[in-house]
């Protein structure tokens, strides 16, 4: 007994270690955005400061005006409106793709997954340019089509929901076919639901995915507009760089923070579940 009981604390006091290691960052960062500019450079105390609204207002309210920076609260906005664009054609691409593949027959079927598979080998930059050349002449620079459709078609999303209907069971296919139900009634009332806990783990990692974009906002954005929060961190960190003003970024920071803590917070147990059901 007092073995197991050394081992359950020795666990949890490594748990805890490391849950402080990556909370403390963190949580000096939020500490650093409530006070103001001469506290935040002279040496941080452990508690926050008497700034919090007056900084976190200028933020969203004001930006940094003498640097030319907009307010986060429109980039905000738009990293939202990215990111959901993304995971919700990723989602609906991946699964109408991996639908096809698994149970069309048609010429060439095999080739095409394999070619599909293939693109996981070329990372993003690889192919960046000629997908910007694409984009800018179909005139979708500075858009919300130009800053979500590229980055949609996923090969890996299509490999998981072809892994996940592999396991389907033939005799639910045939009973499906028996009771007159044809592929899209198929699809939505049976793999779908069946899929739903893969569908909330691709969700989650594919938002934080689009969330956190920086290279290609950058190529595809002239118009302050269309500045997504992790452009604006960027620009605002540079700008702190001749006249500091880290307090404000520290604000910009956390701010940007909470919809991706948000989103895998309130999905967990289904993030989970998806990624570690033993059935797929």
């Amino acid at each position: 007994m007092s073995s197991t009981r050394f081992r359950i604390i020795a666990s949890h006091a490594v748990l805890i270690l490391g849950t402080a290691l990556m909370v403390l960052p963190v949580y000096m960062a939020f500490v650093a955005s409530t006070h103001d500019l001469s506290r935040s450079l002279t040496g941080l105390p452990l508690w926050p400061g008497p700034h919090l609204l007056e900084n976190y207002g200028q933020v969203l309210g004001e930006g940094m005006r003498s640097y030319g920076l907009p307010p986060i609260g429109p980039m905000l906005f738009n990293s939202f409106v990215v990111a959901l664009a993304i995971t919700f054609g990723k989602i609906a691409v991946s699964i109408l793709s991996g639908f096809a593949i698994t149970y069309f027959q048609f010429p060439l079927r095999v080739l095409a997954f394999w070619i599909i598979f293939a693109t996981m080998m070329l990372p993003v930059e690889v192919r960046i340019l000629p997908t910007y050349e694409v984009v800018a002449g179909f005139g979708l620079l500075d858009s919300y089509t130009g800053l979500s459709l590229p980055l949609i078609a996923s090969a890996t999303a299509t490999f998981l929901f072809r892994q996940v209907f592999m396991t389907v069971p033939d005799e639910l296919t045939e009973a499906a076919r028996i009771d007159g139900a044809g592929p899209w009634r198929f699809l939505w009332w049976i793999l779908i639901p069946m899929s739903r806990t893969n569908i909330a783990a691709l969700f989650v990692i594919t938002f934080i995915y689009g969330w956190n974009q920086y290279l290609w906002p950058l190529l595809m954005t002239k118009d302050v507009s269309y500045y997504t929060v992790i452009m604006g961190i960027q620009r605002m960190a540079r700008a702190s760089d001749f006249q500091p003003q880290w307090h404000l970024v520290m604000a910009a920071v956390i701010l940007a923070l909470l919809p991706p803590v948000i989103v895998v917070a309130a999905m967990q147990k289904q993030f989970v579940k998806g990624l570690f059901e033993t059935e797929k």
